[in-house]
């Protein structure tokens, strides 16, 4: 059987690729644009491809995998931010990520992503009066993921 794929969007230091590896997934690709962040993931993962900024990724030209995971900027969202929610310029790249996962599925007549994981703060959950949320599931439903 072949291992299940990972690709994560706003990678950070690494925390879905190294989940990904204790339940025997194979982490293949991150984006991330902060250089220490790098730098940790490529200590700990060598093989896995750094793909930097999300916003000039094309999902029908990386490696498609299995599950993508991403943990969008959460600044506009947050209780303690601005709560200018999905329409502040941080936030909003949540639609950058959704823009990437359909373009694999169309790529690969929706075979891969199989599974997208969005992980972000609790104010995500009531930002715009409860709007952004209702976003984020329509967007995940019109990407059929």
């Amino acid at each position: 059987m072949t291992a299940l794929r990972l690709g994560s969007l706003f990678d950070g230091i690494g925390v879905f690729p190294l989940a990904a590896v204790r339940c025997g997934i194979e982490p293949v690709w991150a984006s991330e644009i902060e250089k220490a962040p790098i730098s940790i993931t490529k200590r700990h993962f060598p093989d896995m491809a750094h793909l930097g900024d999300v916003t000039k990724l094309d999902g029908r030209e990386i490696p498609p995998v299995h599950i993508i995971t991403f943990g969008s900027p959460c600044q506009n969202l947050s209780q303690i931010g601005n709560r200018k929610g999905l329409a502040g310029e941080k936030s909003s790249l949540f639609f950058q990520a959704i823009r990437i996962i359909r373009e694999m599925r169309e790529a690969t007549n929706g075979l891969f992503p199989a599974i997208a994981v969005w992980e972000n703060v609790m104010g995500a959950f009531s930002s715009n009066d409860r709007m952004d949320f209702r976003a984020v599931l329509s967007a995940f439903t019109d990407a059929d993921v």
